[in-house]
């Protein structure tokens, strides 16, 4: 008989990013202003990301959950944009996030690709299946909470 298998998560990591996140898909402007306001986003991201993970009071192990995510499963990460106004669920996953996304991919530690000459951040392969990405969206002042989730599988007895 086989045992059955139920994954549990229990929070690891959340980060609140006081940022303004906008439908790319929907925005008509210069490549160089979106260019600068997607450096800002990855900016901000990564400076609340380690302020974070260096907050006083942490041990190490807290600092870092997310240094064991390959051998206990993988990670749940949970991005959810908060502000006044939703945006269509396509928007919401396809571009208004795509720049948290590729920031927090990079704090994670994903494999990086090799970068280019003039290339101002780094890139992660955020497509890892190790990951699982999820999205949401909340009423509230402009900001971003990042969840990162510990995937833990719970054996149970064998059932007959």
């Amino acid at each position: 008989m086989r045992r059955a298998r139920v994954d549990v998560q229990a929070p690891v990591v959340v980060v609140t990013v006081p940022i303004r996140t906008v439908s790319e898909s929907n925005a008509r402007e210069h490549w160089s202003k979106k260019a600068k306001r997607v450096g800002k986003q990855r900016d901000d991201v990564c400076m609340c990301w380690r302020a974070a993970m260096n907050a006083r009071g942490r041990t190490a192990e807290e600092r870092a959950p997310w240094l064991a995510w390959r051998d206990n499963g993988g990670v749940v990460v949970r991005l959810v944009r908060v502000a006044p106004r939703a945006l269509d669920d396509d928007n919401l996953c396809g571009g208004a996030l795509k720049a948290v996304r590729d920031q927090v991919a990079v704090e994670l530690g994903l494999p990086i690709a090799k970068p280019r000459p003039g290339q101002r951040h780094l890139v992660a392969d955020d497509r890892d299946p190790r990951i699982t990405w999820t999205y949401g969206q909340e009423r509230g002042d402009y900001a971003v909470e990042i969840t990162v989730e510990q995937r833990r599988v719970r054996e149970f007895p064998e059932v007959r």
